[in-house]
């Protein structure tokens, strides 16, 4: 297994129930293909760089969790068919990244 990190856009107007429904639906995906959840990382309302959906500002959710790579597609179908989702990205992390402590 891989860890990926997924960074979520939600909107600005989702309520916070609807909101963590959501999420909670995704972390199920993630728990059901086989993944392994690390983190969940919710940086809050932020202005965004230009508009998206015609909104100013956006509601940013991060995950992190180790998968299989099938895990990431299943997943990724899901946000697409999700309400409330405006923009996402998926990266593949560097299994071999050495924290600050260690490299100082």
């Amino acid at each position: 297994m891989r860890k990926f990190e997924t960074l979520l856009l939600l909107s600005p107007e989702l309520p916070a129930e609807e909101r963590q429904g959501l999420l909670d639906a995704l972390t199920g995906v993630i728990a059901r293909e086989g993944g392994a959840l690390v983190e969940v990382d919710d940086w809050g309302m932020r202005d965004l760089a230009y508009p998206v959906r015609k909104m100013d500002r956006g509601h940013y959710v991060r995950l992190v969790y180790d998968a299989p790579g099938a895990l990431v597609a299943e997943l990724e179908r899901n946000i697409r068919i999700a309400d409330g989702i405006f923009k996402f990205v998926t990266v593949k992390l560097d299994e071999n990244v050495e924290s600050a402590e260690e490299v100082a």
